[in-house]
């Protein structure tokens, strides 16, 4: 069998920063550009890949072992990942200054098609990349997106967010222990609106399913996949990608095969989002921001 239960992964689910940094810095993003500081972060990384050793590790290996780069390559690669995902913290705060910045979407079209249909879907994000960007550059006026996000998060950092996502007409779903977000989505996909959360952290639930990935086998939450079968509703896998000062945002169906059996259709779904994710990671390695062992059981 795919499925099985595993411990969550090692991940806070925090945004690091007191509240007074974090206004702070939303505040200094409105009157500085903020490629002054990218230069500025250029030369703080390596204190920060000092300090923050686990995750350092836990990077290092990804690109040793499921990239199999030699030491100096993985090691560039590492500063490169450090430096690639400050830019994206910035870039988050950048977008709560209301500064603008550039997207570029591929296969909007068929995000706009679901939007613009009766039925809800699923869409789901990952943590390589912007993920947060993608509730930026996908909006529908014609259906409500529901997002999930960890309840454990700051509530300056929730506020920030809910001022920009709801302009976009986002709400926010939080994932807490009472396990109400269940319900909630549920409840917008019977009312014909999008979920969109990501399909590669477990957190909340321990049931996962296991899936080839860079190599090896690695457990993605089932939940994401379950909803949309149970549901019967399409699934859409979206890929939010830093290039060339811009982002540029990948959207893919993931369509479920229904002649499978149910728990069928759940695993034949994780497996194709793995296939994805793998593609997109391929494409953009220095951007997988999972600072933790991933394929550890």
């Amino acid at each position: 069998m795919a499925e099985k239960r595993v411990k969550p992964k090692e991940w806070k689910g925090r945004t690091d920063g007191l509240p007074w940094m974090i206004r702070s810095l939303v505040t200094i993003m409105k009157v500085v550009d903020r490629h002054v500081i990218y230069c500025f972060m250029a030369l703080v990384v390596p204190f920060y890949m000092l300090f923050n050793h686990k995750g350092y590790v836990a990077i290092y290996r990804f690109f040793r072992e499921r990239f199999g780069y030699g030491p100096i390559k993985s090691f560039l690669y590492v500063y490169a990942n450090h430096y690639r995902f400050g830019q994206v913290i910035v870039d988050r705060y950048a977008s709560f200054a209301g500064k603008k910045i550039k997207l570029e979407i591929e296969g909007n079209e068929r995000f706009m098609e679901l939007a613009g249909g009766e039925r809800g879907f699923v869409q789901l994000s990952t943590h390589a990349g912007n993920y947060e960007m993608v509730g930026y550059a996908l909006t529908s006026t014609a259906k409500k997106i529901n997002g999930l996000f960890y309840a454990g998060e700051s509530k300056v950092m929730m506020d920030f967010r809910r001022r920009i996502l709801t302009q976009h007409n986002v709400a926010l779903i939080e994932v807490d222990g009472s396990m109400s977000h269940i319900f909630s989505m549920n409840a917008a996909l019977d009312r014909g609106e999008i979920v969109s959360m990501t399909g590669d952290r477990l957190f909340g639930s321990a049931k996962a399913i296991k899936c080839m990935f860079l190599g090896k086998e690695a457990s993605f939450p089932m939940g994401p996949f379950a909803l949309a079968v149970q549901k019967e509703v399409p699934m859409l896998a979206v890929f939010s990608m830093r290039s060339h000062g811009r982002y540029k945002v990948y959207v893919k169906e993931i369509n479920r095969d229904e002649s499978l059996p149910v728990r069928a259709q759940m695993t034949d779904l994780a497996h194709k989002y793995a296939a994805e994710l793998e593609n997109m990671v391929r494409m953009y390695p220095a951007q997988w921001f999972n600072y933790y062992d991933f394929w550890k059981d």
